[in-house]
């Protein structure tokens, strides 16, 4: 996966993270992210990795994420590796 689509696969996570009434404060909270964070970095693509992150901390949110976006929830892995700090590390 490229960058740029990773980047936008990332951006369609946090419009459905912010879209849901339970987990939208959820995110804004654990990453002290503000509103205006949001409108500021969200072309950031740090930032999308760390929307990508939060996401994939549990299995029935990227369940729930792909269901709603029509991707399979493993993707969310590729989208993660495809964006800055991604990179599954070489052990030897």
């Amino acid at each position: 996966m490229t960058p740029e689509a990773a980047e936008e696969h990332a951006l369609k996570v946090l419009a459905w993270l912010l879209a849901e009434e339970d987990l939208g404060p959820v995110f804004l909270g654990s990453t002290g992210a503000s509103p205006e964070d949001l409108r500021t970095r969200a072309a950031e693509p740090e930032f999308l990795a760390s929307v990508v992150d939060f996401l994939m901390m549990d299995d029935a949110w990227c369940i729930a994420c792909g269901s709603a976006l029509g991707v399979p929830p493993e993707r969310f892995a590729a989208v993660r590796a495809a964006l800055p700090g991604g990179a599954v590390p070489d052990w030897t």
